[in-house]
């Protein structure tokens, strides 16, 4: 019986983000690599070791720093809750506020699972949201270094929005102090075991973070795309003209490019791919909407062909773009096969 409710404990105390190898820029090879959870962790909660990421979950606080970081959706948490968060408030106005406040708002783990997706989406629904933190300084879920990626965040999002012509409203405010209750609280598996075995009064119930996200059917090609840029298109309202140069991070392509399968194999949601023709010639093609910018084309492309392009006519958000091809030649199934023994060389 102790051993079902321990587990069961372990269980719901798990506040590690869902983690996706094949999104991961570690896992995929990409030249450079990359470290940015790694190195954004505040609590030294990431190993890299072994090209993949393990996340402790004795350490992980569950703020969310890794996941904004993470440039390609291989960590992430459950966004639409957040959403539905900003949604749901009456009126004109929203508020999200920090856990380590008292306030009536709904409240996050972290300011730092606030993501581009969920601020675009509030610009959709014409809310101006109040993002209303501690003292980042001092905080034990996240650290001083939450406000510079929330800022990062809401600029971000402010991108997205700026071709709707209904821009982004955040203000990004300081609440009281914690309380007497909140200041310091538990906020890591850790705290929460040591909370048990020191039989503190505090109700670990109201602790325990949310589960984590279900993984990944990798066969399913609808879930490679992560939940946060599936969000920051679908909430791009009102719709652009199909003409308008809206801000999606993607790849070009110069003449550099001699149709090598490295910008495919890295790509973390197969966005890119090579196709050949009937013709015998190769295809660079880019799904729009698949592409998380995460750049890792661009430094392992063996002949740098490859550059960052910023901005797309909103109408290729939803297509497969020809980033390169070849020149057309005669097409293989028009050419007449050659008879057993003919030469094609010059007679001696």
């Amino acid at each position: 019986m102790l051993g079902g409710l321990f587990n069961s404990f372990l269980k719901l105390t798990n506040p590690t983000p869902r983690f996706t190898p094949e999104r991961c820029l570690l896992t995929r090879y990409a030249v450079g690599g990359c470290s940015k959870c790694q190195d954004v962790c505040p609590h030294n909660a990431i190993d890299l070791s072994g090209n993949t990421v393990t996340i402790s979950e004795v350490n992980c606080t569950g703020c969310g720093l890794c996941t904004q970081v993470c440039p390609s959706g291989a960590l992430e948490f459950d966004i639409e809750s957040t959403m539905h968060a900003i949604h749901k408030q009456q009126g004109a106005e929203s508020t999200l506020a920090c856990s380590q406040l008292s306030t009536p708002h709904p409240t996050l783990k972290c300011l730092a699972r606030v993501t581009p997706a969920s601020l675009v989406a509030a610009g959709a629904w014409n809310k101006e949201v109040t993002l209303l933190h501690g003292d980042c300084a001092s905080c034990p879920v996240g650290g001083p270094e939450v406000l510079r990626h929330l800022m990062d965040v809401v600029d971000k999002a402010d991108q997205y929005r700026e071709a709707t012509g209904q821009p982004l409203k955040v203000n990004l405010q300081q609440g009281q102090n914690a309380t007497a209750e909140n200041k310091g609280a538990i906020v890591s598996r850790r705290g929460i075991m040591g909370s048990l075995l020191g039989t503190a009064k505090q109700v670990v119930a109201d602790l325990i973070p949310e589960q984590p996200l279900p993984f990944v059917d990798w066969s399913d090609p609808r879930e490679r795309i992560p939940t946060d840029w599936i969000w920051r298109k679908k909430a791009l309202k009102p719709s652009p003209a199909p003409d308008t140069e809206v801000y999606w991070v993607t790849p070009q392509v110069n003449d550099e490019c001699n149709f090598c399968p490295v910008c495919m194999n890295v790509c973390p949601t197969e966005a890119i791919k090579r196709e050949i023709t009937p013709e015998g010639d190769f295809r660079i093609l880019l799904e729009v909407a698949s592409c998380t910018g995460c750049g890792a084309c661009i430094p392992s492309c063996p002949q740098e062909a490859m550059f960052e392009q910023t901005h797309r006519p909103f109408s290729t958000l939803s297509e497969v773009v020809v980033l390169k091809e070849q020149a057309q030649g005669p097409n293989w199934f028009d050419e007449p096969l050659e008879e057993e023994g003919t030469s094609t060389g010059q007679e001696e």
